[in-house]
């Protein structure tokens, strides 16, 4: 790239951040509610998400390929992720190096990313560069060539990163936590798979695991920004014409089993602090508990300087500078878990705590300012969640992928607003408990002297 290039580059970045930054500013003063969101099916299955917004001249895409860690084999753990990481390492007609230049030289942002349950595919790009911006974004959907260079190279960062983060205690709790709560199932392994599984991992492996999933009639395109319907209809037509529907192989896991007992389990470190995870299994994204499950978190452990464990583990007692709650909803059962760290010899007053604050929501109502505080936290912020285009992108694939219902931007505060003291209550006794649970604890065991 020449000097006079590099200026035209630069330039062009400087306006894309401007817009972005103007974005975000213009949004907080409209009406994000009035949204109107087009929902299509095309003939070879691809479900198309379009909410239309000219205020400024970008266009964001989220595209969502039902593949994640639940549909690869035990054996072959991180085959997801790693298929992920190497759609953008190269196509049949681009290297890695000249992608990433192409999508640097509009201003336009390109990522992948794989999940648990599936992957997402994104582009932002200035209006007047779309026809750009989707040709590279359809050729890495359509075409990636998965260069052998650039597996062995993704291996070695992978295994590099997970051998360094074996000296993570939050890491090695996280990790023993989600192989006590999930026992078998795919959500207890780490994403990334291990050192192992990665080694063994192929190109062929890709290939046949991206043929197998990557279809239309099994992926989700949501778009926001200045676009018409008309100019969508011919960019897919253009670029998305070739991807041909095929069928979907099932998925071969179970839902997660339920723990019936207590499960504790502790891991020597040599450390100044404890960490410590307890938990149990969750609740599907989709369940109609959902909200009342999320105003009874706000209330415990959600809620920031106002939820009752901070309140006493913090504020109160001093027992650590930070503790939290929350429930990780997936496609299937997820988890529920506190966290927090706290001295080694602290140890047993925070859990002492803990037990004794779900013990408190799961047999008392909550107080009427306390539900009053949560509700209105929970439905306030909810416009946040969709004050720039890439959020509104990004939320409405997720409605389509959790099957919400396109009204759901309007149901939301009613879901909240419904629920009372006596739900809470009622979720709490059902997805708590203070006699069976599992307890990670990260620390100086001796110094510890844990009592659980």
């Amino acid at each position: 790239m020449n000097s006079e290039q590099f200026k035209n580059h630069l330039q062009k970045c400087l306006v894309f951040l401007f817009l972005l930054l103007f974005t975000i500013f213009y949004s907080l003063s409209t009406d994000v509610f009035a949204l109107d969101v087009k929902r299509t099916v095309l003939p070879n299955g691809l479900t198309v998400l379009h909410a239309e917004n000219h205020n400024l001249p970008v266009v964001m895409m989220t595209l969502i390929v039902k593949a994640g860690q639940v549909h690869e084999p035990k054996e072959k753990a991180g085959l997801a992720n790693m298929t992920a990481e190497l759609l953008s390492e190269g196509t049949k007609t681009r290297t890695s190096k000249q992608i990433s230049e192409a999508t640097d030289f509009i201003g336009a942002s390109l990522g992948v990313s794989a999940g648990s349950d599936y992957t997402t595919l994104s582009l932002s790009v200035l209006k007047k560069d779309i026809h750009i911006g989707f040709e590279i974004f359809s050729d890495v959907l359509l075409h990636p060539s998965f260069p052998q260079e650039e597996i062995l190279r993704i291996k070695e960062l992978l295994k590099g990163s997970l051998k360094h983060q074996e000296e993570d205690p939050s890491f090695l709790a996280d990790r023993a936590f989600r192989k006590e709560v999930f026992g078998d199932h795919p959500y207890a392994r780490l994403l990334e798979g291990s050192v192992e599984t990665i080694d063994i991992l192929t190109k062929e492996d890709m290939r046949e695991f991206f043929s197998a999933y990557f279809l239309p009639n099994n992926s989700i395109l949501s778009i926001a920004g200045d676009l018409t319907a008309e100019e969508l209809q011919g960019i897919l037509q253009q670029y998305l014409n070739e991807w041909k529907k095929t069928d979907i192989p099932p998925k071969g896991s179970e839902p997660p089993a339920e723990k019936t007992k207590k499960a504790v389990l502790k891991i020597d470190k040599d450390l100044t602090q404890a960490n410590i995870i307890i938990g149990n299994l969750g609740l599907q994204r989709d369940h109609p508990d959902y909200y009342a499950v999320s105003v009874m978190n706000y209330i415990l452990g959600g809620g920031g300087f106002s939820s009752r464990l901070m309140q006493s583990i913090r504020d109160e007692k001093g027992l650590a500078y930070d503790v939290h709650s929350f429930f990780a909803a997936q496609k299937e059962k997820g988890s529920y878990q506190i966290g927090l760290q706290t001295k080694n010899e602290s140890a047993n007053a925070a859990l002492d705590e803990i037990i004794k604050q779900v013990k408190n929501i799961t047999t008392e109502l909550v107080l009427d300012q306390e539900l009053a505080d949560a509700k209105s936290y929970l439905t306030g912020s909810f416009r946040r969640r969709l004050d720039t285009n890439r959020k509104i992108a990004d939320f409405f694939a997720m409605v389509e992928f959790y099957n919400l219902g396109l009204d759901y931007i309007t149901k939301y505060p009613d879901y909240i607003n419904a629920v009372t003291k006596d739900d809470v209550l009622r979720v709490a006794r059902t997805y708590l408990s203070t006699e069976h649970y599992v307890l990670v604890v990260v620390a100086n065991l001796k110094k510890t002297n844990l009592q659980y």
